[in-house]
């Protein structure tokens, strides 16, 4: 295949330059606190020890203030200024919040910190009126929602992005990027203050007067990052973004003229975007194993929601049981607001379907019937609180097993192999063994390997009557560095009849010492009982 039969990519770069005022205003006219347009309004933020303007209003602007600006000179040019305070947290969640919401045109989506975005268009745009009606698109909706919103789009994210700060609204053609930025100052590349200023100093103010230099001279002034950047630029080479998440295998989704809002369109979509789906998939001998719901609301609210399978779905059926039980179970219900323009359907993560014999093999049903059960109880309540015990390959009673979610690991408990008990002997493990050793207090123990003759445990004092043991513990010195102590277990019975599994942390003079050396008493705990 040849180069030029090969389709370029297309980055759109989004600007929000009043992201932190924006967020705040927005935040005070849904709570009815709407603000006067010619009432100017800032947000400072600690810069050395003193508080300066990180964002600002049109109002602000027109006055003449200034980002960086200290809070006390804006406070003298404007004494009615409204000053807020930064919160780059809720700043960064914001952003993420846009992202999600951009999603609608393209699932590759990429943050440009602080207050940027950058989309990877390619070969979608034509889903949407082409790339300018695409950019219009964008731009009117998120300048709807309260935002200030500068676009443009370029072959490349540098060059794209340099055009946001510099001519919004821009969009250059494939090769046309270094003509599109030659004009603009080299300030715009956005390469620090340092090379800025050293490239000014050489006489080298915009970017077409240092895109006339040779390329290896550039990287012996200014390093090989910036002529890369520089590079990028000027649309030389491929500069693919970093998107926030990576991207499904297969995408299935709706858009309505009319905004959707009942339970009942909701379901009726979900089983139509299923049917697709399950078809897509069933083409290359597919099934998903972790599907994903996107709604997008119309005031740009995301709601995303995730079911897992143990084995992979090839039924449309299956993915809509799964999905009523996940939505039935939700603690803050899908609220659609004034209704979702669009629903997405995807399959993040899928696997080849292994055909097995289903008529006769009456263990395969079983299975099947079992992995289904599964799915279900995991979407109703997560599937994290579904799991089956694995034995480990250890002496260590607390690690000698392990907790893994059900769905993931099922064929593997299946044919987990656990000790043997041996016929007519009482077990060697209680039945109950807690999450963490509970200290008892012993006032005297036969020394030094024997058992305690009473001791008290949760305010209570038990007399030991019997006592088998000890078996001894060790730890494995090659996991713990040493820093854990040879145990003593021994298994008790009090005079009411109660069985315990106690032990001996340490070994007497020869493992617990004080801060001179000298050997004290080890700790005593309970860690199991018996039935």
């Amino acid at each position: 295949m040849s180069a030029s039969s090969v389709s370029r990519r297309r980055i759109l770069s989004l600007w929000l330059p009043r992201l932190p005022i924006d967020r705040i205003q927005r935040f005070l006219g849904s709570a009815g606190q709407g603000k006067n347009n010619n009432e100017p309004s800032i947000v400072v933020i600690k810069d050395n020890n003193a508080l300066v303007i990180h964002a600002l209003d049109e109002a602000a602007e027109r006055l003449g203030l200034y980002i960086g600006q200290p809070l006390a000179n804006a406070r003298a040019m404007c004494p009615d200024l409204r000053v807020f305070d930064a919160d780059t947290v809720a700043d960064v969640k914001t952003l993420s919040d846009v992202a999600d919401w951009c999603d609608r045109f393209t699932p590759l989506v990429a943050l440009d910190a602080p207050h940027g975005l950058f989309l990877d268009i390619t070969g979608c745009a034509h889903l949407f009126g082409g790339e300018a009606a695409l950019l219009r698109t964008l731009v009117r909706a998120l300048a709807r929602q309260g935002f200030s919103v500068s676009a443009a789009i370029a072959g490349t994210s540098v060059c794209a992005r340099t055009l946001t700060r510099q001519a919004t609204g821009t969009i250059v053609a494939d090769g046309g990027e270094a003509e599109a930025i030659s004009r603009f100052p080299v300030s715009a590349l956005g390469a620090g203050e340092a090379i800025t200023t050293g490239l000014r100093r050489a006489g080298l103010k915009t970017i077409g007067d240092v895109a006339l230099r040779s390329s290896h001279e550039i990287t012996a002034r200014f390093g090989a990052r910036f002529s890369t950047l520089l590079a990028h630029a000027l649309g030389q080479g491929d500069a693919p973004i970093n998107p926030r998440k990576p991207l499904p295998d297969y995408i299935v989704e709706k858009r309505f003229a009319e905004p959707i809002a009942t339970d009942t369109m909701i379901a009726m979509t979900l089983s139509r975007l299923a049917e697709t789906l399950i078809a897509s998939m069933e083409k290359q001998g597919k099934g998903a194993r972790r599907l994903e719901a996107a709604f997008f609301r119309t005031d740009g609210v995301v709601r995303t929601i995730m079911v897992e399978t143990g084995r992979p779905v090839t039924r449309s059926a299956v993915i809509d049981r799964l999905f009523r039980e996940r939505l039935d179970a939700l603690a803050d219900p899908l609220d659609p607001g004034f209704g979702f323009d669009m629903v997405r359907l995807s399959a993040s993560r899928t696997e080849i379907v292994v055909q097995e014999q289903r008529d006769l093999d009456a263990h395969v049903h079983d299975n099947d019937e079992l992995a289904a059960l599964l799915d279900r109880i995991a979407a109703r309540i997560g599937g994290k609180r579904v799991v089956v015990h694995l034995p480990q390959d250890t002496h260590i009673p607390e690690c000698a097993m392990l907790a893994a979610p059900a769905q993931h690991h099922l064929a593997a408990a299946m044919q987990a192999e656990w000790p043997a008990r041996a016929e007519s002997e009482p077990p060697l493990r209680p039945l109950r063994l807690f999450d963490r050793p509970e200290p008892i207090k012993v006032p005297f123990a036969t020394v030094p390997d024997g058992p305690p003759h009473q001791f008290t445990w949760r305010r209570a004092l038990h007399a030991v009557v019997r006592v088998e043991g000890p078996e001894r513990i060790a730890m494995e010195w090659w996991r713990q560095d040493g820093k854990q102590l040879t145990r003593d277990y021994f298994r008790i019975e009090d005079a009411e009849g109660l069985r315990f599994w106690i032990f001996r942390d340490g070994l007497y003079e020869g493992e617990v010492f004080d801060d001179e050396g000298k050997p004290v008493s080890p700790n005593w705990y309970v860690h199991g009982l018996f039935a």
